[in-house]
């Protein structure tokens, strides 16, 4: 499979629209970079007494609408163009829903199924020392990501506020509800790709009820999809992984899927962390999963999962990006071309930040709200930032992803018309 510079996607996404709204260029320059790149090389002593180094970065993009916000991935795959990359999607994300908040990505090169608990937590407290100056909860607010989780937020946490010499809650999102996380925030961004499916759906006077679906991805995003669209009524027939997949036309057990995938243990009593073997399924691949007759396809993994190729074996009507960049811009060209409607990610995976977002504000008000009322929050915006894009869609006569952009690019330009830049 061809490797797609995620840099070079995430900019083409945002020239062709910036191309459309007539953007101005003095304006264009500036979102065409990062304002920071932090890169960082962390010394870790490994249990056997050597010292190991990881390399690292923190990538802030821009904070115009305030501070700057997004994940830490701890990833083998970790590259600096990358995290440039997803810093961007989080900036334009953030402002399509409409948050204070700008972007910001960050991450480790490291396998974390490798390290012991004691290794992964000297690398996550030791990378935050190195980062601890850029961030905070009115400078920036880091978040899990692939492979990282509360735990991993709560040794960030606690790290931060030793050091500054006081408990801050508010320096990071994603932590365990007892040390000031909120409830709804584990699920949320699954939680957001199934309500998006279903409004989205519902505009195109469609119905997400007995809609065959095939998920590429089983971690938290891609697991929580699948339980909340399955109790949605829709039925899911594929579900891939890393390390293999799953198909039963007829629709797959999805919480008996997790129970499998994420509490039994193997042979060597390990954990699975994999629908691979899962009994009463016929067993696939990623390039099956692509060409599989379903109604629905959600890449929900990583960057550039749906390619030229891959497009051209599509069947599906509808493609819900629950990854950040699954769609590379040339496959997005054949999709569109064959009158497949694409959500795009910056849309579809904005529950996590929404509730994110929400957990911020309860941190720094000391005050927290039941599970309820941030469903309630989340699904409400969502709802207005759906009919939004779709509209604007309609008034320019372009894709959703493109009509996401010219709404995102256009909060943050209306600051810097007004704002101007320093000196």
């Amino acid at each position: 499979m061809e490797e797609k510079n995620p840099r070079e996607e995430a900019l083409k996404q945002f020239n062709k629209a910036a191309e459309i709204m007539h953007l101005e260029e003095w304006i264009k320059e500036i979102l065409s970079y990062p304002e920071r790149i932090v890169e960082v090389y962390i010394p870790v002593k490994m249990d056997n007494g050597e010292v190991k180094i990881f390399e690292g970065y923190r990538c802030q993009y821009n904070n115009a609408l305030g501070p700057y916000k997004g994940g830490i991935r701890y990833s083998p795959d970790v590259n600096k163009d990358e995290i440039v990359a997803l810093a961007q999607w989080m900036t334009f994300k953030c402002s399509l829903v409409d948050l204070p908040f700008g972007g910001a990505k960050g991450g480790v090169k490291v396998d974390p199924t490798k390290l012991s608990i004691g290794e992964l937590e000297r690398l996550t407290r030791r990378y935050t020392y190195e980062i601890i100056n850029l961030i905070g909860p009115s400078i920036d607010i880091p978040a899990p990501d692939v492979l990282t989780d509360e735990q991993v937020m709560a040794w960030i946490m606690d790290t931060y506020s030793i050091i500054k010499g006081y408990n801050e809650p508010a320096v990071v999102t994603g932590k365990p509800i007892y040390l000031g996380g909120s409830k709804g925030r584990k699920e949320a961004t699954g939680k957001g790709v199934a309500i998006v499916t279903r409004e989205f759906l519902k505009l195109l006077g469609d119905d997400i009820k007995n809609k065959k679906v095939a998920i590429q991805g089983f971690g938290n995003v891609g697991s929580h999809t699948a339980l909340f669209l399955s109790e949605m009524g829709a039925i899911i027939a594929g579900i891939t992984d890393s390390q293999g997949g799953v198909y039963n036309p007829k629709g797959l057990d999805i919480k008996d899927l997790i129970k499998y995938a994420y509490y039994e243990k193997d042979i060597e009593g390990k954990i699975r962390r994999t629908v691979a073997g899962y009994p009463n399924a016929e067993n696939i691949t990623n390039e099956d999963l692509f060409k599989l007759d379903v109604d629905i396809i959600i890449p929900a993994a990583k960057e550039n999962q749906i390619t030229e190729e891959r497009a051209k074996d599509i069947k599906a009507k509808y493609i819900i990006e629950g990854a950040n960049g699954p769609t590379t811009f040339e496959a997005e060209e054949i999709l569109l071309n064959k009158g497949i409607i694409i959500v795009p990610d910056i849309l579809a995976n904005s529950g996590g930040v929404i509730v994110s977002y929400l957990e911020w504000i309860q941190d720094r008000m000391g005050y927290y709200w039941d599970e309820i009322e941030v469903n309630n929050a989340l699904e409400k915006r969502l709802i207005r930032v759906i009919n939004e894009v779709y509209n604007t869609s309609k008034k320019y006569l372009v894709d959703l992803r493109t009509a996401s952009y010219i709404l995102a690019i256009e909060r943050i330009a209306n600051v810097y018309r007004k704002r101007g830049i320093f000196p």
